[in-house]
């Protein structure tokens, strides 16, 4: 693997890993909540300051995967999530980088054997993978981030 491959459950408060070049796994979450005097869009500039710093950390960032979900509970939870999928999609292709998603019931079995498996079982099914993930978007990042390992290795 010569480039850094980046995972992230998006969100008000995202999930992330990041698998660097030399194989380092780093993950975490970031919070992207309004705060209390900024406009609406505020949180997506700061979620696109945040993937800039990521990427001058992680040096070249080969590829982005995200957790691609089709059904919210909310109708904010919707938009919100719309705006970090079109924030990240317009980072992405301007930096050239390749992007995808997943369906959430497809990293769900990778993690749990299970598609509709709950948020402490994929809590539990990172531990067991040897990550210590803070909450469910950081199990969630890191289980995508192992799907797609596994996938490469496959090809490899």
């Amino acid at each position: 693997m010569t480039c850094s491959i980046l995972a992230l459950d998006l969100g008000s408060v995202t999930g992330w890993a990041l698998r660097t070049a030399d194989g380092r796994i780093t993950s975490g979450t970031q919070n992207f909540r309004p705060l209390r005097y900024e406009g609406g869009g505020m949180r997506y500039l700061r979620f696109r300051r945040w993937l800039n710093e990521v990427k001058a950390s992680a040096g070249e960032i080969g590829e982005v995967h995200f957790e691609e979900v089709r059904r919210h509970v909310g109708v904010d939870a919707a938009h919100a999530y719309g705006g970090f999928l079109a924030t990240l999609s317009a980072w992405c292709e301007h930096h050239r980088i390749p992007y995808s998603g997943a369906p959430v019931g497809t990293i769900k079995k990778h993690a749990t054997g299970k598609g509709n498996a709950d948020k402490d079982a994929m809590v539990t099914a990172v531990r067991a993978m040897g990550f210590d993930p803070a909450d469910d978007n950081e199990a969630d990042a890191l289980a995508l981030l192992s799907m797609v390992s596994a996938a490469l290795a496959r090809t490899e």
